[in-house]
C-alpha cells in the first residue's frame, strides 16, 4: 500500500512547492492542490475499501504527509486532516448511514473541520460551554467555537458540545456531524470571522457561531462507551491527528535541511563551498540527527496495534518532533544568512509555518503535563474533573 501512495506524494511535490509561496502571500485555500491529491487518491486514502477509500494505515499516511510536507505545509495539513483525527472518528465510531455519508465528501476532496475550542475553552476541553439540547428527534446547538481549521471552507463540521436531555439535564460531551454548504449555509450557523495568522496563511483559522441550529439526532457520533464516556474515547481519534501534526513538523524540518545542504554545497566564501567549514558540518549533523530521531518516534506511534496510535507515544512524537521543527527551521535559516531572511528562499515561510505545531493540536506544555502525568502515574491537577484520564481529556486548540 505504501509504495504507490508514497510515489505519488513524490510525484506532486514539485508542483506543490512551485504554489506554496502564492498560498502564503494571497492567504488564500489550495484548491488546485486538493484537486490533484483527489485525482492521486490522497484525500479519504486511510477510509476502508469498503466505503471507498483505500484502506491505508496511519503509518502509511504519515510518510505520504512527510513527503507533502517539504513542499507545502498547508497541503500536508488538509492531507492529515482528511486522513486522520475527525474522519478517524467517525469511521471507528459512525453509524452505518454517518461512514457512508461522510466518506464520499472527503474522497471528493473535503478536510472535515474538528470544532472543539471554544474563546474561553482551549487545552481545557471539556469546560467547553456550547450545548446541544435535544427536542424530540432533533437537538439545537448553542454557542462558540474558535480557531476551528478550515472554517469557512470545511464542508464537514465535527462539533463538540455540551449534550442536554429535554429537561436540561446533562448527558455528558457528544460530537454531531454537520455538513454546511457555505453558499447556502443551514439556519442558525455563521462564520463570524477569520483569524489574520503568522503562518499556515491560506489555511482558514475562523470563529462560528451557532444560534438555534437545529441537528437531526442521527447525526449525533456516540462511541459503544454512550455519551457519559464518549467524549474520553472519541478524543483517541485525536492520537492520530496528533502524530499527524508531528509529521508536518517533522517534514518542514525535513525540507528545511535539504534546502541548507543545497546552499551549503552551493555557496562559496573564502574561496570554498560552505560545506566544508567544520561548524556548519557539525550544525548539519545535530539537524539530521534530529529529524530522524524524530521519524522514528512518529512512525513507532504510527504503527497502532489498536484502533488509535496510543496516547502517550503520540504525545511524546509530536511533542518532540513540533519542538525539532522550530530548532531545525531556524537552523537552516541561519545558514541562508539574510538571502534566509528574505522571501527568495522558502525558509522564512517554513518558519513561520512550523512554529505552529507546538501550539495547534495539544500545546508542547498540556504534552509536557500528559507524559508527566503517565510516567509519574497519577492525575495531574489540571485535569481532575472526572472526565477521565489526562490523555483523554486534553484536546486540541
Amino acid at each position: 500500500m505504501t509504495d504507490p501512495l508514497l510515489a505519488a506524494a513524490k510525484d506532486l511535490a514539485p508542483t506543490f512547492a512551485s504554489r506554496a509561496a502564492h498560498w502564503d502571500r494571497s492567504r488564500s485555500y489550495c484548491w488546485s492542490n486538493i484537486t490533484d491529491l483527489v485525482d492521486a487518491g490522497l484525500m479519504g486514502m486511510s477510509i476502508p475499501k469498503a466505503y471507498g477509500g483505500q484502506g491505508a494505515s496511519f503509518l502509511d499516511v504519515a510518510m505520504v504527509v512527510e513527503e507533502i510536507a517539504k513542499a507545502c505545509t498547508l497541503t500536508a495539513r488538509v492531507v492529515v486532516e482528511a486522513n486522520m483525527g475527525g474522519i478517524s472518528a467517525v469511521m471507528a465510531y459512525g453509524t452505518e448511514e454517518q461512514k457512508a455519508f461522510c466518506a464520499p465528501i472527503v474522497l471528493a476532496g473535503d478536510k472535515p473541520a474538528i470544532c472543539i475550542t471554544e474563546p474561553e475553552a482551549g487545552s481545557a476541553a471539556t469546560q467547553m460551554q456550547t450545548t446541544a439540547q435535544k427536542r424530540g428527534k432533533t437537538y439545537v446547538l448553542n454557542g462558540r467555537k474558535h480557531w476551528i481549521t478550515g472554517g469557512g471552507v470545511s464542508k464537514l463540521h465535527l462539533i463538540f458540545a455540551q449534550v442536554l436531555a429535554e429537561d436540561g439535564t446533562p448527558q455528558g460531551i457528544g460530537g454531531f456531524i454537520v455538513h454546511v454548504d457555505h453558499a447556502a449555509p443551514p439556519k442558525g450557523f455563521t462564520v463570524v470571522r477569520r483569524e489574520h495568522t503568522m503562518g499556515l496563511c491560506g489555511m482558514p483559522e475562523a470563529e462560528l457561531a451557532f444560534d438555534d441550529l437545529e441537528i437531526d439526532a442521527k447525526w449525533l457520533l456516540t462511541p459503544p462507551s454512550g455519551l457519559k464516556r464518549g467524549f474520553a474515547d472519541l478524543m483517541t481519534a485525536y492520537n492520530s491527528q496528533r502524530v499527524g501534526a508531528g509529521t508536518i513538523a517533522l517534514g518542514v524540518a525535513a525540507g528545511a535541511l535539504e534546502h541548507a545542504k543545497r546552499y551549503l554545497l552551493e555557496r562559496q566564501q573564502f574561496g570554498r563551498p560552505l560545506a566544508e567549514f567544520q561548524g556548519l558540518q557539525w550544525m548539519v549533523a545535530d539537524m539530521d540527527t534530529q529529524v530522524h530521531a524524530a521519524r522514528l518516534m512518529l512512525h513507532d506511534a504510527a504503527r497502532c496495534d489498536g484502533t488509535f496510535p496510543d496516547m502517550i507515544k503520540a504525545a511524546r512524537a509530536k511533542l518532540f518532533a513540533s519542538e525539532m521543527g522550530i530548532k531545525v527551521v531556524n537552523d537552516a535559516l541561519q545558514m541562508f544568512g539574510a538571502r534566509g531572511y528574505g522571501d527568495q528562499e522558502p525558509l522564512e515561510r517554513m518558519y513561520r509555518d512550523v512554529r505552529m505545531f507546538t501550539i495547534g493540536g495539544g500545546t508542547a506544555q498540556i504534552l509536557r503535563t500528559q507524559i508527566a502525568g503517565a510516567a509519574l502515574g497519577i492525575k495531574v491537577p489540571q485535569t481532575r474533573d472526572g472526565y477521565g484520564t489526562p490523555s483523554q481529556q486534553i484536546a486540541a486548540e
